[in-house]
């Protein structure tokens, strides 16, 4: 199992590190970084589709169709109900995880993460540098429109940054999370995306 330092973080956030931090949180992030545990996930889990794409890049592992699948299981380190999440791309699957049952948003945390490990490798720029900057937009910025049965919230993390002509077209990313009217309800669809074809970066996680 597979459970990072950066996992930690972004853990730590959607598990009530709104409240925790001193930056000021919008409407936008109040709503992505909801409190959605203690987390009731039926025997078959819950399954998001997964789709990246990208310039063909070194060390960068694009997705045509994989998934991603909730699992609740029980620890054997303590004998007590936890999640886990088990990947599944075009070459490899893997289990991340423990995460506890009424800690945060262990989906939420995945695609971050991985957005995050994404730019920073087709960009040649510091994780940590690009995670912060994605922490300050949830926490300061974003918008949320309301459709019929959801709301969108969608965040623009690297467009004023001061490093943006270093960016290699990232500045243009936008970060969608569609979600339903029930806070506690899993994310509905979580999308990293730039504009043009230049880098042509796409993350796209939909709930099944």
């Amino acid at each position: 199992m597979i459970r990072s330092i950066a996992t930690i973080f972004w853990l730590g956030l959607s598990a009530g590190g709104l409240a925790a931090t001193s930056l000021a949180a919008g409407e936008a992030g109040d709503a992505v970084f909801a409190e959605r545990g203690p987390w009731s996930v039926s025997d078959e889990g819950l399954n998001w589709s997964m789709h990246v794409e990208g310039p063909d890049m070194a060390g960068f592992l694009p997705v045509e169709a994989g998934s991603v699948i909730l699992h609740e299981f029980t620890d054997p380190t303590d004998n007590k109900p936890a999640l886990q999440l088990t990947e599944k791309t075009d070459n490899r699957t893997r289990k991340i995880g423990p995460f506890p049952i009424s800690g945060g948003d262990p989906v939420l945390t995945f695609f971050l993460e991985q957005t995050t490990r994404d730019i920073a490798k087709l960009t040649g720029g510091s994780p940590f540098y690009i995670r912060n900057r994605i922490k300050e937009a949830l926490f300061e910025s974003g918008e949320i429109t309301q459709n019929d049965d959801n709301r969108t919230a969608s965040f623009h993390p690297l467009q004023d940054d001061p490093n943006a002509s270093r960016m290699n077209g990232f500045e243009t990313l936008t970060l969608t999370f569609v979600l339903g009217e029930d806070p506690k309800a899993p994310i509905r669809e979580l999308l990293a995306r730039t504009e043009g074809d230049q880098p042509g970066y796409i993350n796209r996680m939909v709930l099944q």
